[in-house]
């Protein structure tokens, strides 16, 4: 039974007949993307470790001389990953100071860039401009996007640098000069996280081209941008190597990017379907549809949008799933094909269900049922009561696993909106109503609102003590430079952000040893262990909490 690509049905469209209208889209969806990644950038504190770490570094490349070309974390050198946002953020504290906003302002406003960027690739893939508003509202509304893109993270810009190469490699193929920008996103994703994710990344537009259009690769325009954008990293690189020399390769290449292929890092493993349960549990209610959108994409894969989706899935999520090391944010870059793929079924289902019950169908011409894959609307209605339960635990009202939470007016809020979403939703698509997809969509928009509007968007702050009041005894109750050693059973480098000094774990013996051998200890304790420890002429600087700061008299 042969098929056709549905969005061709219908009156022949242009891709950029009306490129008003375009430009209007990507204004609208670049001011709702600046409103939900900048609203409240500066309430929680900067969490561990991604963010302590970034806020250092750049910090430190700000004060200092030489730290643009050569970074330092704690004076020491800063191996990990490349400078590019680093010298963003550094540059943002410098005409604006030093704060939770200045550190995210730079990954927030890239990521919101992102936005609009998808929208322009799926005008790109698709002749109908529904795809590219499906896609674009399905990424902007995904909460790992929204989250880790708010974040002083490196994947945001990853994310922006990425869609900007993407869009150039696709509209070179209607003019070769856009190959030249490929190649220089393809040298920002190396200068933000590395050679190996550059590579990575790379290879899915190289496997892409192979398969839809083999004549760019010969193009003096694509492998011309590759040399310009991978001259700086190469010189950066090499700046590095003249510099630290062997230290500098075993750290960055071996230790930090190609080590955790075979070896976890830092214990964060997981099974080869690990980010598969990741994209389950966190990009609701968008993964309800992401099968099908995929198997839609499969049936259409001789044409060039679902045959990017496809090799853009594959190809990524292949590589991060046969790594031995796995963390939560390297499954981000999968999300714009995760929407280009939602986003297409949506317009056929837009489509669809815009027609007569019954449409006479021409046995030659059949076309994907995709209202027929539709989840059924009890599964939004059982989310519906999800929420509602949720909307009560927040309230204090019901206890969850024997416990009950105190009053948390923001959260109860977003539960709310979400209930209400999905249970119109759910009236809706029992009614055969397409208007569900604008309801979901517009719900989850408001609900992640209300969510970053609140200081719980970082909940990984609420796994341990508060740290602004401890750096502050820290930094007020010590002399500059001073190192302050702690009982703490992890270090904590947004403590070292905010203190601005070096605080070392250390076992009840090294306290002790250090207590005796070095000249004016400073020991950062919780008042039990301090009790415990008993240490002799011990003098209390200042207390935060159940903390104490101590030195020897």
């Amino acid at each position: 039974m042969s098929k056709i690509f549905p969005f061709s049905v219908g009156k022949p469209k242009t891709r950029f007949n009306d490129s008003l209208t375009d430009k209007l889209w990507m204004l609208a969806l670049l001011l709702a993307a600046v409103l939900i990644f900048g609203l409240n950038l500066g309430g929680p504190a900067l969490r561990d470790w991604d963010e302590g770490i970034a806020g250092q570094v750049s910090r430190e490349i700000w004060r200092g001389n030489l730290n643009w070309l050569y970074p330092t974390i704690d004076s020491m050198p800063y191996f990990n990953k490349p400078p590019l946002v680093h010298w963003l953020i550094g540059l943002c504290f410098a005409n604006f100071g030093v704060s939770e906003l200045t550190a995210r302002l730079v990954p927030a406003m890239l990521t919101a860039a992102s936005v609009p960027m998808l929208y322009a690739i799926g005008r790109e893939l698709y002749p109908q401009r529904s795809i590219a508003i499906f896609s674009a509202l399905v990424y902007l509304t995904l909460l790992p996007v929204v989250r880790h893109g708010r974040l002083a993270m490196l994947d945001g810009a990853v994310l922006c640098f990425l869609l900007a190469s993407m869009w150039c490699l696709l509209r070179s193929r209607r003019d070769l000069r856009y190959a030249l920008g490929a190649g220089i996103g393809f040298g920002l994703i190396c200068l933000t996280k590395g050679v190996m994710l550059g590579l990575l990344l790379g290879a899915i537009g190289l496997v892409f081209l192979v398969w839809d259009t083999p004549r760019l690769l010969t193009s003096g325009y694509l492998w011309g941008g590759l040399a310009i954008g991978t001259f700086p990293v190469a010189g950066w690189y090499f700046a590095q190597w003249l510099h630290y020399g062997q230290d500098f390769i075993n750290a960055n290449l071996l230790n930090q990017s190609f080590r955790r292929i075979w070896e976890p890092v830092s214990n964060h493993n997981g099974p080869p379907w690990y980010y598969l349960l990741e994209i389950l549990e966190s990009a609701w209610p968008w993964q309800l549809f992401y099968l099908q959108g995929l198997y839609f994409s499969w049936e259409n894969r001789n044409f060039p949008g679902p045959k990017l989706v496809l090799v853009w899935t594959g190809v990524y999520l292949l590589a991060i799933s046969v790594m031995n090391t796995k963390l939560p944010w390297y499954v981000l870059p999968i999300y714009p094909a995760f929407a280009l793929a939602v986003g297409s079924y949506f317009a056929e289902v837009w489509e669809q269900m815009s027609l007569p019950p019954e449409p006479i169908k021409d046995e030659a011409e059949e076309r994907f049922d995709a209202i027929s894959f539709l989840p059924h609307p009890a599964i939004l209605a059982i989310l519906a009561v999800v929420a509602v339960v949720g909307c009560a635990y927040f309230s204090g009202l019901i206890p969850i696993g024997g416990q009950i939470v105190s009053h948390q007016q923001d959260l109860q809020l977003m539960m709310m909106f979400v209930a209400l979403t999905m249970t119109l939703a759910a009236v809706l698509l029992h009614n055969k109503d397409r208007q569900f997809l604008l309801v979901l969509i517009w719900g989850t928009y408001v609900s992640l609102l209300v969510f970053v509007a609140s200081d719980n968007w970082v909940w990984e702050l609420a796994e341990d003590y508060p740290v602004k009041p401890i750096a502050q005894i820290v930094r007020t109750g010590t002399p500059t430079g001073q190192q302050v050693f702690t009982s703490h059973r992890l270090p904590r480098p947004s403590l070292n952000f905010y203190s601005e000094r070096q605080v070392i774990v250390a076992d009840a013996p090294t306290l002790k040893q250090k207590w005796q051998s070095l000249p004016q200890p400073y020991f950062l304790l919780e008042k039990p262990v301090l009790k415990h420890l008993d240490l002799p002429n011990a003098e209390v600087v200042k207390t935060a909490d159940d903390w104490v700061l101590v030195t020897r008299k």
